[in-house]
């Protein structure tokens, strides 16, 4: 007689995680192994890891722009009511700015009662040239697009918001033609959505060829040199994650921080994994449609916009960052210049785009604005590339948590779901998610 074969399969956090540790060792032993050998470094680490890395990110990235654009449309175009839309895009907008505020405030705390620089030789550090950043007139002024077409293929984010917002308003006052076209957007949707969740089920693979290729090249040597450094800024981007925003949660919606974070555990796996907010996108969206209980015409709106403007982790590694530079340069600043630090890398975090590295040229900015060295960006870039993945997650969690509230306080949020386990039935999940 048979047994039946009742073993759980394992769950997509799980795979995700074994294909990450996989990786990771797979990296280290390469690089402790093989060094020298051109076969490996062409054939398996720049070819076999890099190729599937950048297909699993590129797939990613295909689904941002149609799941932005269709997803807004038919939030928005849901709206019939044209208050809501700007009830909801202040309360959003006001969220974000506010933690990204808290977030570059609590860094710059951190940073000079740690004082990750005392000591620290910078003179040795090559020089660092970084593209001239828009002033926020310019970043206003780009977010309209003249040509939507032309930013659906650049990948423009926030002209595609802007133009998804202006369609789902017009389709809303159009009548009957508009809720045909409506209808076929909530269809579209569906599809993508689906696709979303087929693209899942190879994620661990393309997390595993990711790490693997990152560990290949990293140096444990860098980490040390710059353990205070490192240490300061995942320390202060873990207190913002699990402190600020379980505080904002259980003050503001009355949530449970704890199923909150359990329930996020699969997108922030992405976010760390791929660095970027704009890849993880797709993942953010599910988990707050179909794991947080938010519905479809807020998510549909607050996650795009946040993996967008939203950028703390970003802010964080500003904050600490600068304090780190003008103390290894033995550099004093006034505290207007502190003041300036907190205003310009909120505003920066705005048009900072959702793509690994990006923090980087932002940083700049900041240390411009403040007269900082340039050359002590080229200090941390070595370990730039591991904290990235840690802020990303970061990023994502403040979109999440956001969500939820403006969710609870528009009464399109279903604490059934919340509350409930993450095994529910997927039909509830999804009837709920997109009423």
């Amino acid at each position: 007689m048979f047994m039946m074969n009742t073993k759980k399969p394992m769950s997509l956090t799980t795979r995700v995680i074994l294909g990450m540790i996989a990786g990771i060792l797979t990296g280290f032993a390469i690089r402790t192994l093989f060094a020298d050998s051109s076969f490996v470094d062409t054939y398996i680490i720049n070819g076999l890891f890099e190729v599937g890395g950048k297909i699993f990110i590129a797939s990613l990235k295909m689904l941002v722009v149609p799941l932005v654009f269709v997803s807004l449309v038919c939030g928005t175009s849901s709206l019939k009511d044209l208050s809501t839309l700007g009830r909801m895009g202040g309360k959003t907008l006001g969220l974000y700015i506010l933690t990204t505020a808290v977030a570059i405030t609590l860094a710059l705390i951190m940073g000079n009662v740690f004082h990750p620089g005392s000591g620290a030789d910078l003179t040795a550090a090559t020089s660092f040239k970084s593209a001239e950043a828009p002033s926020l007139a310019k970043v206003i002024i780009d977010m309209f697009p003249t040509n939507p077409i032309s930013a659906m293929a650049e990948g423009n984010t926030l002209q595609v918001i802007v133009f998804a917002l202006l369609f789902g308003i017009a389709i809303s006052s159009a009548g009957k033609p508009g809720e045909r076209i409506a209808d076929f957007f909530v269809d579209l949707n569906e599809v993508l959505m689906k696709l979303v969740t087929l693209l899942m089920k190879v994620a661990p693979y393309g997390v595993f060829f990711l790490m693997a290729k990152l560990f290949t090249g990293l140096g444990l040597s860098a980490i040390w040199n710059l353990a205070a450094y490192f240490a300061v800024l995942v320390g202060t981007l873990l207190i913002h994650a699990f402190v600020t925003y379980g505080l904002m949660l259980k003050g503001l919606a009355g949530l449970n921080p704890f199923t909150f974070f359990r329930k996020m555990e699969d997108a922030v796996m992405f976010a760390f994994s791929t660095a970027s907010s704009n890849a993880t996108l797709p993942v953010t969206m599910e988990t707050a449609t179909q794991r947080l209980g938010v519905h479809n015409k807020v998510a549909s709106f607050t996650i795009p916009l946040g993996a967008t403007v939203n950028m703390d982790g970003t802010a964080i590694m500003q904050g600490v960052a600068t304090a780190f530079i003008a103390q290894a340069f033995n550099i004093d600043l006034s505290m207007s210049d502190y003041l300036m630090v907190i205003v310009t890398a909120t505003l920066a975090s705005i048009g900072t785009a959702g793509v690994p590295g990006v923090g980087l040229i932002m940083l700049a900015m900041v240390l411009n604005q403040v007269g900082l060295p340039l050359e002590g960006v080229a200090l941390i870039m070595g370990v730039d590339r591991l904290l990235d993945m840690i802020r990303t997650a970061v990023n994502i969690t403040g979109d999440s948590c956001v969500t939820c509230i403006v969710a609870k306080s528009e009464n399109a949020f279903s604490e059934e779901i919340f509350n409930a386990d993450i095994e529910l039935n997927e039909k509830q999940k999804v009837a709920i998610s997109n009423d």
